[in-house]
């Protein structure tokens, strides 16, 4: 049997791209609402929430999409993914342009991104202790680490890779500290509360820095630099929509640092939405009333469901679509499975977040989205091969001989050996494999909110950066529910078939 010509990596990229286009959203629309986005932390939603609500009051649709951290929100501005999110300075000189410019407005020009005047508060960079810990070590600056290299310091993620973060603050210091990891930002500052780290990063805007009564250590070698708060957004926004730019705008001077502090603190502590407490600054500052209700718990429960549907669903259709018949070649030519197989398996061994990154790029070519459900649903499609290629190739493995030789004694061709004999047998296995990918798909697909897909995954994130247990089990238990769904609906197909062949 030929390997048959649509199973080319060009035809199967198509194909994806194609299940892909059919979910309500994936398509590119030249009708498309203004998307702000925002960072995975409370001052960022609260401030996506404030633009996404001025977007509104200037009479255009709007909605915010949470994508993680500051790589992210600049590819999805530059690709067009976003229209506009808020930034500081430094993270701009630092990370994203990797330059001081003496204008900073020309360097970001030439990207064709615009940015406002400042917002009126700086959330910069520090690192923090506990006032008992850091007293008993005599320690109340940066540079008095060095005596102390036994301290724990837990950081996020992007603190870790930043050259504005751990690696130039320990270069410009000296510091000899080796325990360092990293964790959750919410969860840094409980640990570090409970005494179970030393020092975290801190932004000096935190609601948690009055909360925890913490010290903030003095930059005394002055190595973090200012970061005001502004506005990115496309140069092409103020042509689509210059009611929307200026609307943004606004808030240009118009938000101070103690401002800033209570309304993060009111998310923190007070475990109040944020698109609530941004209503209410609009409201008091600019006398804007805006709709920012989420809903009740089963409405967004109803929402995220379809939202993760259409992560799952898609991506296991189209690995069922690729994986069978990939299943069937590996069969036919032995060698040839042998590196189906084995590209199968490393696949399933890249890391979730890895993998969702890595297929970013891989969709904005593909489709033009490279946020969003897009490369959530290419990942999952990638993820699910391995289970339903295996069982695949197990299920027609263990076809008997005897069968295919009688079939071929009737004469029957290639095709309906396959069809009529070979895949009806294999089909239970099949199922499972089948059965088996849908059930990870679930899973998996909670990691989807780490790029703006939706999903349970973003109740599940929001709940982990808040310490909000409810919003935290808002996802995680319809996750698990609609695992066990899945794995009965398939349990109880697999029977039908079993009896069907009996």
């Amino acid at each position: 049997m030929k390997c048959p010509k649509a199973l080319s990596p060009a035809l199967v990229c198509a194909a994806l791209a194609a299940v892909i286009a059919l979910v309500p959203g994936c398509a590119r629309s030249t009708h498309k609402p203004v998307v702000i986005g925002a960072k995975k932390f409370t001052e960022s939603i609260i401030l996506a929430e404030m633009g996404a609500q001025l977007a509104r009051h200037a009479g255009s649709p709007a909605r915010r999409d949470d994508l993680g951290a500051t790589p992210a929100l600049w590819l999805a501005l530059k690709q067009g993914d976003i229209d506009a999110y808020v930034e500081y300075t430094g993270t701009i000189t630092r990370q994203i342009l990797q330059d001081d410019p003496p204008d900073l407005a020309t360097a970001l020009a030439a990207h064709g991104i615009r940015i406002s005047r400042a917002l009126g508060f700086r959330n910069n960079y520090a690192l923090g202790m506990r006032k008992d810990v850091a007293a008993a070590k005599g320690i109340s600056k940066i540079s008095d680490l060095r005596a102390h290299p036994e301290l724990r310091g837990r950081f996020i993620p992007e603190f870790l890779d930043r050259p504005d973060g751990w690696p130039g603050v320990k270069r410009h210091y000296s510091l000899p500290q080796t325990d360092v990891a990293g964790m959750n930002h919410t969860l840094a500052y409980r640990a570090l509360v409970e005494k179970a780290i030393d020092v975290t990063e801190v932004y000096t805007t935190d609601g948690e820095i009055a909360q925890y009564d913490l010290l903030i250590l003095e930059d005394d070698q002055h190595f973090f630099p200012a970061y005001e708060a502004v506005w990115l957004y496309r140069a092409d926004l103020a042509e689509r929509h210059p009611a929307v730019v200026d609307q943004l705008r606004r808030l240009e001077r118009r938000i101070s640092e103690p401002t800033m502090q209570r309304m993060n603190a009111a998310v923190q502590e007070n475990k109040r939405e944020e698109g609530a407490v941004a209503s209410e600054f609009l409201k008091t500052e600019f006398n804007i009333d805006s709709d920012s209700s989420d809903g009740t718990r089963a409405q967004r429960v109803l929402v995220t469901t379809y939202e993760h549907l259409n992560l799952v669903v898609p991506s296991l259709l189209a690995a069922v679509l690729v994986a069978v018949p990939l299943g069937v070649l590996a069969v036919r030519h032995p060698i040839l499975g042998r590196v189906v197989l084995a590209t199968t398996g490393v696949l399933q061994t890249i890391p979730s977040l890895a993998l969702l990154l890595f297929m970013i790029p891989v969709m904005m070519w593909l489709v033009g989205e490279g946020t969003g459900a897009p490369p959530a649903i290419a990942a999952l499609f990638l993820y699910s091969l391995l289970p339903i290629v295996r069982n695949t190739h197990a299920g027609l493995i263990g076809i008997p001989g005897p069968l295919r030789e009688s079939a071929e004694a009737l004469g029957l061709p290639p095709f309906a050996i396959l069809w009529r004999i070979e895949l009806p047998l294999a089909a239970p296995t099949i199922l499972a494999g089948v059965r088996t990918a849908a059930v990870i798909n679930v899973g998996t697909a909670t990691l989807g909110g780490f790029i703006g897909a939706g999903g349970y995954g973003r109740p599940i994130l929001r709940g982990i950066d808040k310490f909000d247990i409810p919003l935290m089990l808002e996802g995680a238990i319809p996750a698990a529910l609609l695992a066990i769904a899945i794995e009965m609906l398939f349990g109880v197909i697999e029977r039908a078939v079993t009896r069907h062949r009996q």
